[in-house]
């Protein structure tokens, strides 16, 4: 992550929609530490699971935190007046199409809807997702995913791929919702996002590699991920709210962070040996799954620096043993 914390923020404040999250709180931290006045919204601010944004350095001076609902759009209304800038990162990550669609789309429309009225804000930066472009039947295997691919929504229907049908959807909706409002809308869209969480909770993300190192998973898949750490997430939001020019759509991946699971254990074996990682394929009779292309060109040429996906992973094994979700071995080696 390069993106400097030099002050850039001062006199700015700008609103984090799910600031208790795992990609939100990096964002808080990272806006914080660059001198922004940040409204951070959640369900409930007394909450003692937001501690560790309170804790967080400037927050006493600078950090307020809203309660907010994704689908009350009054109180994101309210969160979002006099901001400059609108970081929309809640979204609910669930496979129940009740639960993902509708909210996922109609909170997007609500804080679009809160920007253009506000008459403050300059720009909507908004966290998509790898699902809203990379599922495709019809791509061929030498394609690069880049930017211009797009998920195909009656695949992601007929694979009950809600998640990643209502990423699609929220996403196609806030581009059109924006040009419709005039609103600068800027889009990132992270692949599999791991790193060290601030938050106590283990979220959905960070059990795929936590079942590799617990005992709870035997075998690894026949399948292939991209990866990124969630430090650089939250620098690029920043980065591309800051750079004048930035526009469209930024895929956030690590540089040659296509792993197959084979890696990722061996990875996880080499520095923590002494954990049950498994070593067999739950599909010994498939071909080995082929890593795809994919670019980050377009935030690499606004400068950010992405950390390799194996200290990624080592570093999330670490914050597994800091928060006692992971027993401390009584030595490991070190990345």
């Amino acid at each position: 992550m390069t993106v400097g914390a030099e002050s850039t923020g001062h006199g700015q404040t700008v609103c984090v929609t799910g600031a208790g999250g795992y990609i939100g709180s990096w964002m808080v931290k990272l806006l914080l530490e660059k001198g922004y006045a940040v409204r951070g919204t959640v369900r409930n601010p007394d909450d003692a699971k937001n501690a560790h944004l309170r804790d967080l350095a400037g927050a006493a001076e600078r950090l307020v935190l809203c309660k907010a609902d994704l689908l009350d759009g009054d109180a994101l209304r309210e969160a979002i007046a006099g901001c400059h800038g609108v970081f929309h990162t809640a979204s609910p990550v669930t496979d129940d199409p009740e639960e993902m669609v509708e909210p996922a789309v109609r909170g997007t429309l609500f804080v679009i809807d809160a920007a253009a009225e506000s008459g403050t804000v300059r720009r909507v930066v908004l966290t998509s997702s790898i699902g809203a472009i990379a599922m495709d039947p019809n791509r061929g295997a030498d394609t690069v995913v880049d930017e211009s691919c797009w998920s195909d929504l009656e695949f992601c229907k007929k694979t009950k791929n809600w998640y990643c049908y209502g990423k699609t959807v929220a996403e196609r909706a806030a581009w059109e919702a924006a040009a419709a409002r005039g609103v600068d809308l800027v889009v990132v869209n992270p692949v599999l996002v791991q790193g060290p969480a601030l938050q106590p909770a283990v979220n959905a993300s960070l059990t795929h590699v936590l079942k590799y190192l617990n005992g709870s998973a035997k075998t690894y898949a026949n399948a292939v991920q991209a990866y990124v750490d969630v430090r650089d997430t939250a620098a690029a939001h920043v980065c591309v709210f800051e750079a004048p020019a930035a526009a469209g759509r930024y895929l956030c991946v690590a540089d040659g962070a296509v792993l197959h699971r084979e890696d990722v254990v061996t990875i996880l074996r080499k520095f923590f040996p002494e954990y049950p990682t498994p070593s067999r394929c739950s599909d010994e009779v498939n071909p080995r799954k082929r890593p795809y292309k994919i670019s980050n060109q377009r935030l690499r040429d606004l400068g950010l620096v992405f950390t390799p996906a194996a200290q990624c992973l080592y570093d999330t094994v670490v914050s597994f043993q800091d928060k006692g979700v992971l027993p401390v071995p009584a030595q490991h080696s070190h990345a």
